[in-house]
């Protein structure tokens, strides 16, 4: 063999590797998110008890507005609940939930949930009976305080994100 075959067989091993090799990264198809709630959180129909939960959209490429909450460990089915897409003014490169307050005693409740990355995320639908109540409440959360009432946070005090 020669040098010229030798050194043309020993340049195609070196420059295969890299068309048959993908790079190792998580799928955002999914937007798989696990968050962790000190407290209870009421979504739409019910309430989750203080945990860990898994956020995944549904696998269906018609319609991405479908939104599942597994159990910590994966094993059991929470909730499927529909969502509309919302948008948010920036994107962040963490996991960024929204809730609305409530009044004392009450559960906040999830209201939207942007994945990292994405400037548009997922917002609850409740029902217009719960709607009319989160307008009640805002406005005693304003009268007694400046606070805002539907408060946007990257890491809120009774949610973890990982």
């Amino acid at each position: 063999m020669s040098l010229k075959s030798l050194s043309a067989m020993i340049l195609l091993l070196i420059m295969i590797p890299p068309f048959f090799s993908h790079p190792a990264r998580a799928s955002t198809y999914n937007q798989m998110t696990e968050l962790t709630f000190s407290g209870p959180v009421e979504i739409p129909g019910r309430i989750l008890a203080a945990g860990t939960y898994w956020f995944v959209l549904q696998n269906d490429d018609s319609d991405r507005d479908i939104v599942r909450i597994l159990n910590s460990d994966r094993s059991q089915l929470e909730a499927t609940l529909l969502t509309e897409p919302t948008d948010r003014g920036r994107e962040t490169w963490r996991t960024e939930v929204k809730f609305v307050e409530r009044r004392d005693g009450e559960p906040e409740a999830l209201l939207k949930w942007f994945y990292p990355g994405q400037l548009t995320g997922h917002e609850f639908i409740y029902s217009t009976r719960h709607e009319k109540e989160f307008a009640r409440d805002a406005k005693r959360v304003e009268l007694a305080s400046p606070i805002t009432v539907a408060s946007s946070a990257v890491a809120p005090a009774n949610a973890i994100a990982r």
